[in-house]
């Protein structure tokens, strides 16, 4: 069950494959999802104060499967705490799959002025009333209201909370979610995205890939590649796209706007390193997997999941723009040690983020529910 989001992102692949991989599992499901992008301001803004809308679809489709377990994605705002009561009511077990801090925090990233923030925790949203985080006054009041006044039901009304990384569960807890109600459960990618070998050593340019978001650090990916002399690809779009345009005027950066799957696999295979600059609390990072997938090298920021995705040693403080260039000028000016790191992580992503490895921790789970 997932209330789609009106930009696509990580979490949308996270819902997709796991629908792939319990496929091919022949594990019995259906799908019930609303999208936000079908809803007006205002229907959203109800169902935000309401806690949810049409619980009694969730009910009626928990009911016709007979389900089990009935497994939420992002359910805000449309299905809501009342969607997940009404699933449990209807005899399911509630998992919620965790991808952001959107519990707690009205924008979900976790980040403001280009820095973590953790300031609205528990049932306190008032910060992200007050900074009006959301961009609109009436939008920040009814999320700051919404996320306060249906907290309780939300947290009664679900059986186990999912995250994809240690470091996002511990982000939860910081924030008021009991850190023992929650599985750490990774990411994984089916066996056909994974390369034969690493083709770094002959990549002909860095590759950012990235909704053009503030809280993604795209500018500090431009900045560090023309720091280095490297020319960089950035394949994603969204509101910093002009804004990062301008920064990188006259140097040797390519837009390339939203592309298919197919499309990014052939850019990472050209590429002789990804580059991961995020601002937020990432939590997990679908971009530096797939990288590893294909035996690219990974340089990210030490944000949330990232270092124990890719490994600290691979992951630089935010502020630290020039060890962020001076680690890409290193692997650009050496194909042997791209081709190195490209093998370690091609290896660490097989071994750690497998569709075996994935659904047996899946079911693991749910047996345990």
């Amino acid at each position: 069950m997932h209330n789609r989001y009106r930009a696509v992102g990580g979490e949308e692949r996270s819902a997709e494959l796991q629908l792939q991989a319990m496929e091919r599992a022949g594990i019995p499901h259906a799908t019930y999802e609303r999208r936000s992008s079908d809803s007006g301001r205002a229907e959203a803004a109800t169902a935000m104060l309401r806690g949810g809308s049409d619980a009694h679809e969730v009910a009626d489709a928990v009911r016709e499967l007979d389900a089990d377990v009935a497994h939420f994605h992002n359910v805000q705002p449309l299905i809501g705490p009342r969607g997940l009561k009404a699933a449990g009511d209807a005899g399911a077990k509630v998992v919620l799959h965790l991808h952001n801090v959107r519990l707690f925090c009205a924008t979900g990233v976790g980040e403001r002025d280009g820095r973590p923030c953790e300031r609205c925790r528990g049932r306190n949203t008032l910060p992200g009333l007050r900074l009006n985080c959301r961009g609109s006054l009436p939008e920040a009041a009814v999320y700051a209201a919404g996320l306060s006044l249906h907290q309780p039901k939300l947290l009664g009304a679900v059986d186990r909370f999912v995250a994809p990384a240690d470091a996002a569960a511990d982000a939860l807890a910081r924030r008021g979610l009991a850190r023992e109600r929650v599985t750490t459960l990774a990411h994984y990618l089916p066996d056909e995205e994974f390369a034969t070998g690493s083709r770094a050593g002959g990549g002909g340019y860095a590759l950012v890939i990235a909704r053009l978001a503030r809280e993604k650090g795209v500018d500090i990916a431009v900045q560090a590649a023309m720091a280095a002399g490297v020319p960089l690809k950035v394949a994603g779009d969204g509101p910093e796209r002009a804004r990062l345009e301008a920064l990188a005027a006259g140097a040797d950066v390519s837009f390339l706007g939203h592309l298919a799957p197919h499309d990014v696999r052939g850019l990472l295979d050209g590429a002789a390193a990804v580059l991961v600059p995020s601002r937020g609390h990432e939590f997990f990072g679908y971009s530096a997997l797939e990288a590893m997938a294909r035996g690219v090298p990974v340089v990210a920021t030490a944000m949330g999941g990232l270092p124990e995705l890719v490994g600290a040693q691979r992951c630089f403080a935010l502020d630290d723009t020039d060890a962020f260039s001076a680690r890409l000028a290193a692997l650009w000016a050496d194909p042997r040690l791209r081709e190195t790191e490209g093998e370690e992580l091609l290896a660490r992503a097989r071994e750690r983020h497998g569709e075996q490895r994935y659904m047996n921790e899946l079911l693991g789970l749910y047996a345990s529910l």
